[in-house]
């Protein structure tokens, strides 16, 4: 779940940070969960889903659990409130005791966790009977266009590139695997849901920029490009965005929510 290239939160933020915040709310409105909760949210990053939880969701408590030293310290800094509280940890073996929260979340995270379906069992684990299971994903197959125009620009310049495109190194961008996650943890209700928010670019800058501060597959990869490959990368790029006549360029991101429910008896094949 840890890499080197999710260390830095300020680069995260400008590069898909912005758009986290607006899916949270979704995410959290399609959740429609009462007050007084306790709360995990798992791979908490810098706190996009911990505030936006402590802002629309009312909750007694909320933990955050991330394995980067870097986003828990950004995290500390930016979510003041004392109802929550962040650790480092990893979210295959989370610091927790059985039942120990109401709703487990995470956002955008499992695709980066080395053994999703042994993180999900964890989030079973600590949950409560009758708690909530959720995550969302981004849909880097289609939904995701930022990361689309970028690897599609990227594999016609460079046959390599394919082979670093989100869409064939993340499984989980798929509603089917989701579902199957879910069901094999032992959660019931599960049901899948796709989030779609605006992603509004200033200008040609404010897409390019982020893309040069390291943090994600598509930064990383643009790192290892020469300056010549990368001007030609840039110009491609320029070139085929859909541009408004006033330098905007308006794009769309989907995110599949999933959600579960922990059984209220345990089953018999697990007694």
């Amino acid at each position: 779940m840890s890499s080197p290239v999710w260390q830095d939160g300020a680069a995260y933020e400008a590069y898909v940070g912005r758009w986290s915040r607006l899916v949270a709310v979704t995410f959290l409105r399609w959740l429609d969960l009462p007050a007084e909760l306790r709360w995990l949210d798992v791979g908490s990053g810098t706190g996009v889903l911990t505030s936006t939880v402590l802002r629309t969701a009312q909750p007694r408590r909320i933990t955050g659990v991330d394995p980067s030293d870097g986003f828990v310290r950004q995290a500390r800094r930016g979510v003041t409130d004392a109802r929550a509280d962040f650790a480092v940890g990893d979210a295959q073996v989370l610091p927790l005791e059985d039942g120990a929260v109401d709703v487990v979340v995470s956002g955008l995270v499992l695709n980066f966790v080395p053994e999703p379906a042994r993180a999900v069992a964890e989030f079973a684990r600590v949950v409560a009977p009758g708690g909530v299971v959720a995550a969302y994903v981004w849909d880097y197959a289609e939904g995701m266009a930022m990361m689309r125009r970028f690897w599609d620009a990227a594999s016609a310049l460079d046959l390599a590139a394919a082979a670093r495109d989100d869409r064939h190194r993340f499984a989980l961008c798929h509603p089917e695997p989701l579902r199957t996650l879910w069901r094999d943890a032992g959660l019931t209700d599960v049901s899948v849901q796709a989030l779609d928010v605006p992603t509004v670019f200033a200008d040609f800058s404010d897409y390019w920029t982020p893309f040069l501060g390291g943090q994600g597959s598509a930064p990383a990869y643009l790192t290892s490009l020469s300056q010549a490959q990368r001007t030609a990368l840039r110009d491609l790029l320029a070139a085929r965005l859909p541009t408004e006549p006033d330098g905007s360029i308006r794009l769309t991101a989907r995110a599949w929510a999933i959600r579960g429910t922990a059984p209220t008896t345990v089953p018999p094949n697990q007694r």
